[in-house]
């Protein structure tokens, strides 16, 4: 069994982002577009400084108020995006407002994009043995100059953990999409992003379903409506209809506190 120790590793120098932030429910979004975030991205990979990227949506702003610790791991991350359509109708209601949403699944594709042109190594962590299978030839089709460092299915144990890091560090990874649930994602991101290098870390939760073919994404229209969620719980209602009922009522109150009396960052 590996006795990898997460604390006693040093860490990559942390990419400092030069783009303004905002302040939405006392977390600190940067108000980025595609191309800025992509930027900040390709900089951080020249430059071999650690870039961990955060994805918030209206789900993850209400887990965080429900779990300390994933608010905490969302936090640390050194740029936090709007992944989500609910975060960026709540910015233009309370005046902060954000250039765009930028949704994880494109900012994966344009981060493959971007590395087919540069030679990017990327390692994929998550999903299923089969997808992760699958999205190794999918990325292989699609972007032909990314070189894949390596790929590991999401189904491991704690236990197992301290090795896979090691592992994804041996690899020498520019980028390393991890396409695990929260909070388990964010966890394993802080745990073993000392030990891992890689400079880059982006969370993209579902999104290998997607490029696989497993899942079908909303059309366009029902993206550029905020709708996108409505689209996914029509595919699987009988598992994600009360899901998003709660979750979207307990963000709309939070949003009404908020425009009350905003909340202070931690």
């Amino acid at each position: 069994m590996s006795t990898v120790d997460p604390s006693s590793a040093h860490a990559l120098e942390k990419y400092q982002v030069p783009q303004k932030k905002i302040n939405l429910f006392g977390i600190k979004i940067h108000a980025l577009n595609m191309n800025e975030a992509l930027d900040n991205i390709h900089q951080a990979i020249q430059k071999k400084c650690s870039l961990h990227v955060g994805m918030l949506n209206a789900a993850k702003v209400v887990n965080m108020k429900r779990n300390p610790a994933l608010g905490e791991d969302v936090n640390a991350s050194d740029m936090i995006l709007a992944d989500g359509s609910a975060i960026v109708m709540a910015s233009k209601l309370l005046r902060k407002q954000l250039p765009e949403r930028v949704a994880g699944i494109d900012l994966m594709h344009g981060i493959l994009s971007r590395g087919s042109e540069h030679g990017y190594r990327v390692y994929c962590l998550g999903a299923s043995e089969e997808i992760s299978q699958k999205i190794e030839v999918e990325i292989g089709k699609h972007y032909p100059g990314v070189v894949i460092a390596g790929r590991q299915n999401g189904y491991f144990s704690d236990e197992q953990e301290a090795s896979i890091a090691q592992k994804i560090a041996d690899a020498k990874a520019d980028v390393l999409f991890v396409a695990i649930t929260s909070p388990k994602k964010e966890q394993f991101m802080a745990k073993w992003n000392a030990i891992m290098q890689v400079p880059v870390v982006h969370g993209v939760g579902g999104s290998f379903d997607v490029f696989a073919g497993k899942v079908q994404r909303a059309p366009l229209i029902w993206q550029k409506m905020g709708m996108e969620w409505l689209y996914r719980v029509l595919q699987e209602p009988g598992r994600l209809w009360k899901r998003y009922l709660v979750t979207n009522t307990l963000f709309l109150g939070m949003l009404a506190k908020e425009m009350i009396k905003p909340t202070k960052i931690q």
